[in-house]
């Protein structure tokens, strides 16, 4: 099934780049949303509104089969000068046999709700880079991994940063991540809480005037606590990124991170696959209006 889809994207991705070049082609970057599962710190202009749909899968635990998908469907508007607002509502489907300490699970549901603000403070084009604070909020009815239902709140507050490496061609960003996570299950009333943060680096470079092509590395830690508590674990992804403007209006950004290396605390393993996944993908379609 992963191979199928992989193949599927890849095949997507090159009809797209061996299309004919269109000539309204921005010369510069707009870095709002040509990363994968980092984000830019562009916001859009004041005025704007796009509808975007983003659909993640996560493949692979530590044993069984896993895989997990989540389909969200978001509005944006930016009200403001460099200041963005997001609003989105995420459906799920899980399916896992034999995971060690995760029931055996085969749903569909309505996950939960989220809002995204972003501030840009720097514009890179009038500063030596760009620079954005962001805050996402979710409040989940499922849990993004297991798939347990119960009450789940989050936030992921993230510090972009951003710089053409050469102009009109190449592009870099760094996001620095902190995600606390608190979550009541249902089933036997189970509180836990959770926290992450992470370091992520990308590069892009034009190789069409419509297509962006390059990577994406992060790496995470987890802790017990929302306060960086006990150390759970840790892991490090790498993977291609790839963007195409299809239109004036519209685009798609196709990104897949494998997990390279990881341990989880007290083990001698070379990959965490307790507390992250072994492949992530994503695909995100957006579109003006």
């Amino acid at each position: 099934m992963r191979g199928r889809a992989f193949k599927s994207w890849m095949v997507i991705g090159c009809a797209i780049a061996l299309a004919p070049a269109r000539t309204s082609a921005e010369e510069g970057f707009d870095t709002e949303h040509i990363f994968g599962f980092m984000i830019g710190t562009d916001v859009g202009n004041a005025g704007e509104r796009e509808f975007q749909t983003q659909t993640t899968g996560r493949f692979g635990k530590g044993g069984g089969a896993y895989r997990a998908l989540e389909h969200e469907v978001e509005i944006e508007v930016v009200p403001l000068p460099n200041f963005r607002v997001e609003v989105g509502g995420t459906a799920s489907l899980h399916d896992i046999t034999g995971v060690p300490e995760i029931d055996d699970r085969r749903q569909f549901n309505f996950q939960g709700a989220s809002l995204d603000l972003r501030y840009r403070l720097l514009d890179r084009n009038r500063a030596p880079f760009g620079l954005t604070v962001a805050a996402e909020l979710h409040g989940d009815r499922i849990d993004e991994t297991s798939g347990a239902k119960g009450r789940m709140y989050g936030t992921e507050f993230t510090l972009a940063l951003d710089r053409e490496l050469i102009p009109s061609f190449a592009i870099g960003a760094v996001n620095l991540i902190y995600q606390p996570e608190w979550a009541r299950f249902e089933v036997g009333g189970v509180s836990e809480k959770s926290s992450t943060i992470g370091a992520a680096f990308a590069g892009l470079v034009r190789v069409r005037p419509n297509v962006l092509l390059g990577g994406e590395l992060r790496y995470f830690r987890q802790y017990e606590g929302i306060g960086l508590g006990e150390f759970s674990g840790q892991a490090l992804f790498v993977g291609p990124t790839a963007y195409f403007q299809l239109s004036e209006r519209s685009r798609l950004t196709l990104s897949w991170s494998m997990q390279a290396w990881g341990r989880p605390v007290g083990s001698s393993a070379n990959l965490d696959l307790v507390n992250f996944e072994r492949h992530q993908a994503r695909m995100v379609f957006g579109i003006n209006f």
